[in-house]
């Protein structure tokens, strides 16, 4: 199979799969639902056209650079009485990068990658308000989903890799093969219509696989290593001074 990697990177993000009324939540990791949507976007498709094509693509994502939770809130006014409506809170993920992978036909990757070069319509991280912070197009690879993921190099920005160990950890989470033995959990967020009239979602069985390890040689020296002397430690231990 064939693997389209995006690279969804950006001031503010928010993948909501659950929000309603006046909160507006986010996942700490991007939905299927929110990057379909961001390819249909690339195809300059309505938001009352059909979808049938996109969500048979099985769906995976790394988090390269977590990000933090940040809340904002929001006010309004009704312009027609004049009165102010409730507060409503809106949460996001801060300087936050995810690498995405799509996984399907190679003519229907062709075309998406395509397309995400050129977009029809602007992309947006999960939200209208988060412009994306580059172009998310990456590569297109001959390989299953969980291998260009894996061997996909890590995209975390300089900053952050500074701040990091040697050796870093980056979750993985995959759509679920039907003879996956993994431990799983369903989320509701396939995209059924983005009509404005009658959104609809169904459900998918997500896979946390095991962590990508990653070699940081930009990040900061560990202080000891297990099994082996700390050469440091001397250098902590006060001067005594001979009599």
């Amino acid at each position: 199979m064939t693997t389209l990697l995006l690279l969804l990177a950006g001031p503010l993000q928010a993948w909501g799969d659950s929000s309603r009324f006046s909160r507006r939540d986010t996942r700490m990791v991007p939905t299927k639902s929110g990057v379909l949507g961001l390819l249909a976007a690339a195809e300059g498709r309505r938001r009352t056209d059909a979808l049938e094509d996109l969500t048979h693509l099985r769906f995976g994502v790394r988090s390269d650079q977590p990000g933090s939770l940040q809340r904002d809130f929001q006010t309004a006014i009704d312009w027609r009485s004049g009165k102010s409506m409730p507060l409503s809170y809106r949460y996001y993920i801060a300087d936050a990068r995810f690498v995405a992978g799509v996984e399907g036909p190679e003519p229907v990757i062709a075309g998406l990658a395509a397309v995400v070069r050129r977009p029809a319509f602007p992309l947006y991280l999960g939200r209208r308000s988060c412009p994306v912070g580059r172009a998310p197009f990456l590569r297109v690879v001959e390989e299953p989903l969980e291998t260009a993921l894996r061997q996909a190099p890590w995209e975390a920005a300089a900053w952050y890799r500074a701040k990091q160990p040697n050796d870093v950890e980056l979750a993985l989470h995959l759509d679920a093969d039907p003879g996956d033995t993994r431990p799983r959990e369903t989320r509701r967020d396939v995209p059924v219509s983005f009509d404005p009239r009658r959104r609809e979602y169904g459900w998918r069985e997500v896979v946390t696989a095991d962590p990508v390890h990653v070699l940081n040689p930009e990040g900061r020296r560990p202080l000891s290593v297990p099994g082996q002397p700390d050469w440091f430690a001397a250098a902590e231990q006060p001067v005594q001074e001979s009599i």
